[in-house]
């Protein structure tokens, strides 16, 4: 999105209305709006990637990433990226930026989300074979490439507003128009009830997996646009290869044949109000039981304290959560699903003099890196994560339990076990230290720290001191 929105308006419903599918002017495949490619079979249910099942995700924003702010400047970042154990980059919009009805100052490079040209590249980034070579300096380093796809809406001066005004959602007098109830003013409403719109948005999402090889999409504001569609789109890019799809939504439904993966927004917006003193510790279990019975098993959920949308537009974790910043990171990283970071994140989110850095959003405003100050922090749960099967993504992962202690109002401890690997978590969220005293009875059992040097001997009413704003992981062995 353009524009950070709140949490009840991801929860929002859609407008979009599913249709049955007509060609434009080339002959196009027809399809279900079940995830079914007429003649091709019968459908079946979504199988993810089997590389996805441990993989870790790193948002990238090509426009801030470098001072230069091209895909050839930061593929040269990609091998440290590996290194710090991230599989997926999922970069932002890479399409030509629309001009008209552009936000903000004269000076301002424009919204990611207002596509000028689905089928190009923005040539602030670089060109075409620039971008290919980045999809393949991150396959030879063993990483997969997302690029993020907006279907709702374009901008103003989009190529299909000259050759297709049916595409959009038109006023009374049969102009284009901005997204109905938001201030998103730069970019125009596409109808997904106009027939003609389905083969040709597919068309233009097959064209990157053809041409450039990339590995799926993150779709934004998923839930503006008819499930029926991203089932077809889901059928069709399986066609080529199988892709991995990321949903910027949290529906039950697209899961089934759409998307692997959907936001676990409530969770980002939950830890910010723990952070603010707003809500208990307890408000996490109620979440926990929430999840278990909105999603299935097999449903990927993407875990994270920050994006573009919070980092530009809500502050800085270290805004939103001070001391308590890594405490919440290791939250996000190890209850569920699949952990998200964005770039820069390692860097801490601040400029030299520790003031927060919120990387402004429709100019030009290059990450610091302050010395990649947090890398080693985030390397060490981004490879815990891709190493341990307690860890993994959705079904593949292990059970949750949380453990009761004597001070469950500012702890906040768990284990997660899958099979014979075991790993436990102990949260401090309190300004004070804190000893971990264990209330349950537990057999005996030994773990060590993927932190640092610590043990711990873990057996009915055994504890351990964590500081202030506190954290550790340990893994059983």
């Amino acid at each position: 999105m353009n524009q950070f929105l709140s949490y009840k308006w991801y929860l929002g419903l859609f407008t979009g209305v599913s249709i049955i599918v007509a060609c434009g002017t080339q002959k196009a495949p027809s399809y279900t709006g079940e995830g079914q490619i007429i003649g091709s079979g019968e459908t079946k249910a979504l199988v993810h990637p089997e590389w996805s099942k441990n993989a870790t995700i790193y948002e990238v924003n090509i426009r801030q990433h470098t001072p230069e702010g091209t895909f050839n400047a930061f593929s040269k970042d990609i091998p440290r990226l590996k290194g710090m154990g991230v599989d997926i980059l999922w970069l932002m919009p890479i399409h030509p930026i629309g001009i008209i009805n552009r936000k903000t100052s004269e000076t301002s490079m424009g919204s990611h989300y207002s596509v000028r040209d689905y089928m190009a590249v923005n040539p602030d980034y670089g060109s075409m074979d620039d971008f290919k070579n980045l999809v393949r300096t991150a396959h030879s380093n063993g990483m997969r490439v997302i690029i993020d796809w907006v279907a709702n809406h374009s901008a103003f001066d989009n190529v299909w507003t000259e050759t297709h005004l049916e595409y959009y959602l038109l006023d009374t007098a049969g102009k284009i128009q901005p997204p109905l109830g938001t201030d998103w003013t730069d970019v125009a409403q596409l109808n997904f009830e106009s027939k003609p719109l389905w083969p040709a948005m597919i068309n233009a999402l097959k064209f990157w997996v053809k041409e450039c090889d990339i590995d799926g999409y993150r779709c934004d504001v998923a839930m503006k646009v008819p499930t029926p569609f991203w089932n077809d789109a889901r059928a069709a890019l399986d066609s080529i290869k199988p892709v991995f799809m990321l949903a910027e939504a949290e529906q039950k439904d697209q899961h089934e044949k759409a998307f692997d993966m959907s936001y676990a927004w409530e969770f980002m917006h939950i830890c910010n109000e723990l952070a603010q003193g707003k809500k208990p510790l307890t408000e996490l279990d109620e979440y926990i039981a929430r999840q278990d019975s909105a999603f299935p098993r097999s449903a990927y959920r993407m875990y994270f304290t920050t994006n573009h949308d919070e980092n530009s537009w809500n502050g800085t974790g270290y805004e939103r959560h001070g001391n308590a910043r890594q405490v919440f990171d290791v939250l996000a990283f190890t209850l569920a699903g699949m952990p998200l970071m964005y770039s820069g994140q390692e860097g801490g989110e601040q400029y030299p003099d520790g003031k927060a850095h919120r990387l402004r959003f429709f100019e030009k405003d290059t990450v610091n890196w302050n010395n990649y100050k947090y890398q080693d922090f985030y390397s060490r749960l981004m490879h815990l994560h891709r190493e341990h099967a307690a860890m993994w993504n959705g079904e593949f992962g292990g059970d949750f339990k949380k453990l009761k202690t004597s001070s469950d109002d500012v702890l906040y401890c768990y284990r997660r076990t899958n099979g014979a690997d075991e790993v436990l978590v102990l949260l401090n969220f309190s300004g004070k230290p804190q000893s971990v005293d264990f209330l349950e009875d537990m057999p005996e059992q030994q773990f060590k720290s993927i932190f640092n040097s610590e043990t711990l001997t873990l057996y009915t009413k055994g504890s351990k001191e964590l500081p202030a704003y506190g954290y550790q992981v340990f893994v059983r062995g």
